[in-house]
């Protein structure tokens, strides 16, 4: 999406505003601020300052310009204090790189001597001379925190200016700011990790390889598409439609520690000795030696469910080939409930019912997450993903592997970034879709373009070639027969030559001509301008013996 449709997009209605924020602007309208380019990409600068530029721009629209105070520019951005003053002071302070401010700042005192809050305002974008500039919500700056708005914000200009992006390419764009790893940049897990959390909130869209070459084609939108769920209750357990693993059902998502996002907490890498428990180790006071690998398996509890796709009894590990000890028993077979899924992936699965029991479980879980994925993005539905299935399985002659198959055609969704777009039609009026139609008759104009530039290319090259050809016939005709050449003259030959016959000879055979017959020594002073010979004739030495 350009910037000028994200400019002209709808946003919807801010369900619940900051408290704080209430009173500064209408949130309805879903206000955007432009942010210079070099703020977003710049390693020189913290996350929070992009936070903290994006409100200050927003405040300074108002006739009386920005003059809160730090306190409740945090407030309005749910960080604390010192992390908004961080961030404000690498704005109001000269850049180290090119020395620009991009928030001026004017201090303001009473007659009295009292204090007064700050009037700030940002440096003007000056396009003329081909500043690059990417639009931000306002809202966003104050929904997500400052590394995600990051992201989202190379993201926005990624999008509008059309570039294909990877995930290793947005993670040299992010940048580590404290620690041992400062002024490094990100990987490209941590990148993906981002870009996850991101889509969770609503703020962005991933199209799973359908962008060029296979990358993923991201949108960004204006406003979350929908509501960021709220964290369940003590002792509630969240709702899973599809199977997920147990770590990520109650694992905490603790990436940087145990402080917040925004390098105020408390990073504890060690544990506070006066704690309700002791350890184990502190008891015995000795070494533990450890237990062999799977020198103990516990015998599974008889709880037989019939499985979904099989008997419960299915072998997964035959043998034990890790075992570290020759006399350890081998592993026994696994004879647990066979895989389960949620109704809905089952209903979807329905023209492959039969391929099923032939595909691994952990290809048919992948499975499951994807079409469940699919089914909560927008314009998802049962009815669309099977008949999608079945005309892709019906036009199918020969499937080597009926699980790479899903995951790689049968799944995926062609057509344009409409999300009711199936392969050129709309789901599920049937009418054509109007971008995949010019889409269609860009290319066919630009394959005929191509065409006519290359016909047009042949053509030229070939009259060039046509005129190249007479030019060397020309010149073969004009050039006539061969003359031999006269023998080269010797020494003792041209004690008796007259410079008059040596004029003779350059005027009728050539300077080249003449001074190989008779040597550099006498023709190349009767010469006015002479070339230098391939073979020339007799020196200065020879010609005086």
């Amino acid at each position: 999406m350009s910037a000028a449709a994200l400019a002209a997009h709808p946003a919807a209605p801010h369900t619940q505003p900051h408290p704080a924020a209430s009173g500064a602007q209408s949130r309805a309208g879903g206000h955007t601020v432009k942010v210079p380019l070099r703020l977003v990409v710049g390693a020189q600068y913290a996350d929070a300052a992009l936070s903290v530029y994006v409100k200050i721009a927003a405040l300074a629209l108002r006739p009386e310009g920005c003059t809160a105070k730090v306190a409740v520019l945090a407030e309005y951005l749910g960080m604390s204090k010192s992390a908004a003053e961080r961030g404000l002071g690498q704005l109001v302070r000269p850049d180290i790189i090119d020395g620009l401010v991009e928030v001026p700042t004017v201090r303001r005192t009473l007659r009295g001597g009292r204090g007064q809050s700050a009037h700030r305002v940002t440096r003007p974008i000056v396009e003329n001379d081909g500043e690059l500039w990417v639009r931000i919500p306002v809202r966003a700056a104050e929904a997500l925190s400052p590394r995600l708005l990051r992201v989202y914000a190379l993201l926005a200009y990624a999008t509008a200016r059309r570039i294909p992006v990877t995930a290793a390419e947005l993670g040299e764009q992010l940048h580590h700011h404290t620690g041992k790893r400062a002024g490094e940049h990100l990987g490209e897990r941590q990148a993906r990790r981002l870009v996850d959390e991101l889509e969770a909130t609503g703020w962005l869209t991933v199209r799973r390889r359908e962008g060029e070459q296979g990358r993923h084609a991201y949108e960004t939108h204006r406003h979350p598409l929908h509501p960021v769920p709220a964290a369940p209750a003590v002792g509630q357990q969240p709702a899973v439609d599809e199977q997920l693993p147990l770590w990520e059902l109650a694992a905490p998502v603790i990436h940087d520690g145990s402080g917040s996002d925004l390098g105020d907490g408390s990073l504890a890498s060690k544990e506070d000795p006066q704690t309700d428990r002791r350890s184990e180790t502190e008891l015995g006071g000795g070494i533990r030696r450890r237990r062999s690998d799977r020198e103990w398996v516990a015998t599974p509890v008889d709880n037989h469910v019939p499985g979904t796709f099989g008997p419960g009894d299915r072998v997964l590990h035959t043998d034990d080939k890790t075992s570290s000890s020759s006399t350890a028993p081998s592993r026994a077979p696994y004879t647990g409930p066979g895989l389960q899924v949620s109704p809905r992936i089952w209903r979807v699965l329905a023209p492959v019912h039969h391929e099923l029991p032939g595909i691994r479980p952990f290809v048919l879980r992948r499975i499951a997450r994807e079409i469940g994925r699919q089914l909560d993005n927008p314009g998802g539905s049962e009815e669309r993903l099977t008949d999608r299935i079945t005309r892709r399985y019906a036009t199918t002659d020969e499937i080597r592997d009926v699980g790479r198959w899903l995951l790689g055609a049968a799944l995926l969704r062609h057509g344009c970034g409409h999300p009711d777009c199936e392969t050129g039609v709309l789901w599920p009026t049937g009418a054509d879709c109007e971008t995949c139609a010019l889409n269609r008759q860009v290319e066919a104009a630009r394959a005929r373009r191509n065409a006519e530039l290359a016909e047009s290319a042949r053509r030229l090259e070939a009259h060039r070639q046509a005129q190249r050809q007479e030019a060397a016939d020309a010149e073969v005709v004009d050039a006539g027969p061969a003359r031999p050449l006269p023998p080269k003259k010797t020494c003792r030959e041209l004690e008796h030559v007259s410079d008059e016959e040596i004029r003779a000879a350059i005027a009728e055979h050539g300077p080249a001509a003449a001074l190989h017959i008779y040597g550099r020594l006498r023709a190349l002073p009767l010469l006015a301008d002479p070339p230098l010979p391939n073979e020339p004739g007799c020196d200065r030495r020879t010609h005086a013996q």
